[in-house]
């Protein structure tokens, strides 16, 4: 196989479309992008979690929905906080490669 400019460049031209950067940078309609439903089911969650809560508070909430509900947002929060160290690490990993 002969490699000369023109091939390597009709190649490159091939590839390119492959190899372009994301126009909109990742970011699509509304929140359909993992990190965005993760987002709106942990902000979702809080709000189930807190709403129950007000309701027990006031006294016309079941005490047995209040722990679940509670339980449910300390589980959300924990894997919010496992989620952002592994990123955290990934990143220091990342930064401590040799250029």
């Amino acid at each position: 196989m002969e490699l000369n400019a023109a091939f390597a460049a009709r190649s490159y031209g091939a590839a390119r479309p492959i190899t372009a950067p994301d126009p909109l940078g990742g970011a699509r309609e509304g929140a359909q992008t993992a990190p965005g439903r993760f987002a709106e089911t942990f902000a979702q969650t809080l709000g189930q979690a807190e709403a129950t809560a007000r309701e027990a508070m006031i006294g016309g909430g079941d005490p047995h929905a209040l722990v679940a509900a509670l339980s449910e947002a300390q589980l959300a929060v924990e894997t919010t906080v496992a989620v952002r160290d592994r990123v955290v690490e990934a990143y220091l990993e990342i930064l401590r490669m040799p250029v």
